[in-house]
């Protein structure tokens, strides 16, 4: 089997990226109908039962890492979001309670749903039109990757250390297209294969240097648009298609480079509306990437349990994974 093949339960006949139905207009190949008519789960179909005993085995030390970010971060929040308020209300002499007041589902580290976004006039992943997707409506909700599940094998594509043992490391404030022949680049010195279903993970060292940054560095982060992260144009889209993967998460807080290419165009809307592929952002790989640095593994069991948020356009990323 080539790199991104597996044998899958009652397979369906899934076309090259070249061999998708192309849009003239937008530029851009859709996937739409491929994994049948009324479909709302995109590549997350390529995650079945098979796949995830296989990735059971990877279990090896019951060793958990943690790759969300807490909810409270960043702060200050980035894309103009606001801060959440967290109220604890007693409900009497031996208990309590609490909520929480206008919380941005996608404030912290974060899955991106198919309402997120559109292809223009064309409509939401599978053409599905705005007033099924807006408030009300019964069609692509984040409720239905919570039914599928996110739970699998996870790939970590380790740019970041990539770049960093060949003498020029990243800096997170900095645009750099991280490109499919630098992605390849990795896999191969890391040496890990990606197959059908995989969940990909990718460290483009954005999240370090947050995370290293005092208060001051960080008010710096939440006000600079630029950081790494994948070249946006068409080699990325084909590429993350033809590996059948079932999702990719980054820890930078687009995906994709900021600031863009306009010759480029935008991946969300390459790979959300118009391929069906899942994206996580803002995700934290840092403890993760050390341990399969130390043991030369770049895989682990990974799971994933979005709020079962009916209609639910983003949801917090409540993601680990184990070894």
């Amino acid at each position: 089997m080539r790199l991104g093949e597996r044998e899958e339960e009652n397979p369906v006949k899934v076309p090259d990226y070249d061999d998708l139905p192309l849009n003239t207009e937008l530029g851009m190949r859709n996937s739409w109908g491929v994994f049948g008519e009324g479909d709302e789960r995109g590549t997350l179909n390529h995650l079945d039962g098979a796949a995830r005993v296989a990735a059971s085995a990877l279990i090896k030390r019951g060793r958990v890492f943690n790759l969300s970010l807490p909810l409270n971060l960043p702060d200050p929040p980035l894309f103009r979001r606001k801060k959440y308020e967290h109220h604890i209300v007693p409900l009497g002499r031996n208990e309590q309670d609490d909520y929480v007041d206008q919380f941005y589902l996608q404030v912290s580290s974060q899955w991106d749903g198919f309402r997120h976004v559109a292809a223009r006039e064309f409509g939401y992943y599978g053409g599905t039109q705005a007033e099924r997707t807006g408030e009300g409506g019964d069609r692509l909700g984040i409720e239905r990757f919570v039914e599928h599940g996110l739970v699998g094998r996870a790939v970590l594509l380790d740019v970041a250390g990539h770049l960093a043992e060949r003498g020029t490391p990243v800096e997170p404030l900095t645009s750099l297209a991280i490109t499919v022949e630098l992605l390849e680049a990795t896999r191969l010195a890391q040496g890990v294969e990606i197959r059908a279903g995989d969940l990909l993970l990718i460290r483009t060292g954005w999240m370090q240097g947050y995370l290293a940054a005092d208060s001051e560095g960080r008010v710096k982060f939440a006000k600079t648009f630029a950081f790494p992260g994948l070249y946006a144009g068409e080699e990325t889209a084909r590429y993350l298609w033809n590996l059948r993967i079932a999702a990719v998460a980054a820890d930078n807080p687009a995906l994709e480079v900021a600031p863009g290419d306009k010759a480029a165009g935008s991946l969300h809307r390459r790979i959300l509306p118009m391929l069906g592929i899942p994206i996580g952002e803002l995700f934290t790989f840092e403890e993760l990437a050390a341990d399969c640095r130390a043991d030369g593994r770049w895989d682990a069991f990974f799971a994933a349990v979005p709020l079962y948020l009916p209609g639910g356009v983003a949801s917090p990323a409540n993601a680990v994974a184990l070894k």
